[in-house]
Order: C-alpha cells, then structure tokens, then sequence
C-alpha cells in the first residue's frame, strides 16, 4: 500500500493549478510556485473567487499555511 504524505502531494502540485479554501471563508485560485514546511504557499496569477466566479484577479500572492483549509485540484 502506497501512503502518500502531504508534502508528497504539495510536490504534485507545484506548477498547477489549484482551489485553495482559507480560514475567513474566502476561495483562492492559483497556480503553485512554491511551498515550505509550515505550508505556506505561493501562487502565480492567483484570483480570489466568491460563489465560484470571479471576484478579484491578484498575481502573485503568498498564503500563510495556518489560514488554509484545504487545497484541491482547480
């Protein structure tokens, strides 16, 4: 049995695109750039959604790993 363990699975994502939910309720989409230990995430033309549509483009943004959720393929 294969356990993947979720940095395995942040290395996967890096270079795509991903849904990321945040602790205030907003929902961020991005490509992965980058990731460290406390999971702290850069995203590459990131956009913030409300209802699933397009509520603000942003660029490059840096997400603090404690204000995440869950990251999800996009």
């Amino acid at each position: 049995m294969n356990q993947e363990r979720p940095f395995d699975l942040l290395n996967k994502a890096v270079g795509q695109q991903v849904m990321i939910k945040l602790k205030n309720g907003d929902d961020i989409r991005g490509k992965v750039v980058s990731f460290d230990m406390h999971m702290n995430i850069v995203l590459d033309n990131a956009e913030q959604l409300e209802e699933g549509n397009l509520k603000a483009k942003i660029g490059t943004m840096l997400l603090r790993g404690g204000n995440i959720l869950f990251i999800s393929p996009a």
